[in-house]
């Protein structure tokens, strides 16, 4: 791997009314999770930060999700209860974070001809 790329997990969930994005540590750890909830979501999400992007999908701009909108998507604002229903009913996604830019070399920098 390229020094500062990384893999990135994200669980969309689309809503009734908008659409909304979660981080996991691992496409592999939502897996063990579906299928035994007693894993803990700490060890699951990588936050316990929940973004809706404004029906754009799981490529939208994040915003925080705000209470009164959970609560009319989910029913609930409670964190916890909101971040089981999207790990469960959410589509994984991985995608590769971008690379770090920068310069690759410092010691090739210019030199003034001798």
């Amino acid at each position: 791997m390229v020094r500062g790329e990384a893999v990135q997990t994200k669980v969309h969930y689309k809503g009734t009314e908008d659409d909304f994005v979660i981080f996991a540590d691992s496409v592999a750890d939502v897996k063990k999770w579906r299928e035994d909830k007693s894993v803990p979501l700490a060890s699951v999400v990588n936050s316990f930060k929940i973004f809706v992007t404004h029906k754009q999908g799981a490529q939208g701009t994040l915003d925080g999700a705000s209470n009164a909108i959970l609560d009319n998507e989910f029913g609930t604002h409670v964190d916890d209860e909101v971040i089981k229903i999207i790990l469960e009913k959410g589509q994984l996604q991985e995608t590769e974070g971008a690379e770090r830019q920068g310069p690759k070399n410092d010691s090739m920098g210019s030199r003034a001809a001798h």
